[in-house]
């Protein structure tokens, strides 16, 4: 069941998405310092008035125990946060989709542990069940570009650019991990179509058109890409990056002006 964040239910009960701020020590000794952490929890309002609160993992699933707290430290401890999207909780699950979840998550950990091909296994009971799962497709692709299979990364990547769920902004990270994979893979065909298709949903994003124009000159087409710095920086006059990437251009006399 998908929630807005911090929305009350029609009958007026808290329940959605709040965090909390912890100060956490890291290191040891004179290396020892100090960092903020925020933690996520789905909280709920029982009908006799009792607050659960329960830790949300890593993609936004509630995870682990659940603890009873007061109103008054709910209001006083726990900001919340209407922006952060939910994703169903496990109760509201198939078995079938809380298998392709855990399957997910599994290959998440094993590909970000290095270990590839463990999480190709994980990521293919995934796409068993739903050819078209984003988070599924995006880390087999990943593992396939890692391990210079392109043919491979290639029908992953075809699948990508024809769903839309791939560009949305909860997949943002994979999406530009995938992308800057691709390019520095060697398959700057790809990266363009790759950008062109996110550019279609998100025209006015000018990250994208910095990421093209990047994967345009590694292709060795630097008109195309000094076109599409000049959109980047019509969007965002003040893109460091792009400003740089254009001195550059004109310095090795690849772009007019």
């Amino acid at each position: 069941m998908s929630e807005n964040q911090g929305q009350a239910q029609s009958d007026n009960r808290i329940s959605g998405v709040f965090s909390q701020k912890k100060i956490a020590k890291i290191g040891t000794g004179t290396t020892a310092r100090k960092t903020e952490i925020i933690a996520f929890f789905f909280v709920q309002e029982r009908e006799d008035g009792t607050i659960i609160v329960q830790p949300l993992a890593a993609n936004d699933v509630p995870f682990g125990p659940k603890t009873e707290i007061s109103r008054e430290d709910l209001l006083v401890n726990y900001m919340p946060e209407p922006q952060k999207s939910l994703a169903r909780t496990a109760a509201a699950l198939s078995p079938e989709e809380l298998e392709i979840q855990k399957a997910v998550a599994r290959g998440d950990k094993f590909r970000k542990r290095g270990e590839s091909f463990t999480a190709e296994f994980e990521y293919k009971k995934a796409l068993q069940l739903d050819m078209s799962n984003v988070r599924a497709n995006f880390g087999i692709g990943l593992c396939y570009i890692e391990r210079n299979e392109r043919e491979k990364a290639h029908e992953v990547f075809e699948r990508l650019v024809n769903l839309d769920a791939a560009f949305e902004d909860e997949h943002k990270h994979l999406f530009n991990e995938f992308g800057i994979s691709l390019r520095k893979a060697g398959m700057q065909g790809e990266a363009m179509e790759y950008y062109l298709r996110a550019l279609e949903l998100s025209p006015q994003d000018e990250n994208l058109h910095y990421n093209m124009a990047r994967a345009a000159l590694d292709k060795g087409d630097p008109k195309t890409a000094a076109q599409h710095l000049l959109s980047c920086l019509k969007l965002n006059a003040d893109h460091a990056e792009a400003k740089q990437f254009v001195e550059y251009l004109r310095r090795k006399k690849l772009a007019e002006g």
